[in-house]
């Protein structure tokens, strides 16, 4: 069974604040931000938060995404992204 939880704020991105939508599905975040990006993330065992679709987001929009979601006191970090960077 899977519970949704949907999360609205506002992130940085390319210098200008976007209204950002975040609907959890189990351990897939899905992302909506500003009616033009779309892109899942997937929160791993360690609590860590992954991109796993859509175009690259810089490591700290991840990490500031994983803490609205979980918790200012969420533990974990996207910064042990195992993914190459490009």
């Amino acid at each position: 069974m899977s519970i949704e939880q949907t999360t609205e704020f506002k992130l940085e991105y390319s210098g200008q604040e976007l209204s950002s939508t975040v609907t959890r599905e189990g351990n897939i975040f899905h992302l909506h931000v500003d009616n033009n990006i779309d892109a899942d993330l997937e929160l791993k065992e360690d609590g860590s938060l992954v991109q796993i679709s859509g175009p690259e987001l810089p490591l700290s929009s991840v990490d500031y995404i994983r803490k609205r979601v979980l918790g200012h006191d969420a533990t974990g970090s996207s910064l042990n992204n195992d993914q190459p960077s490009a």
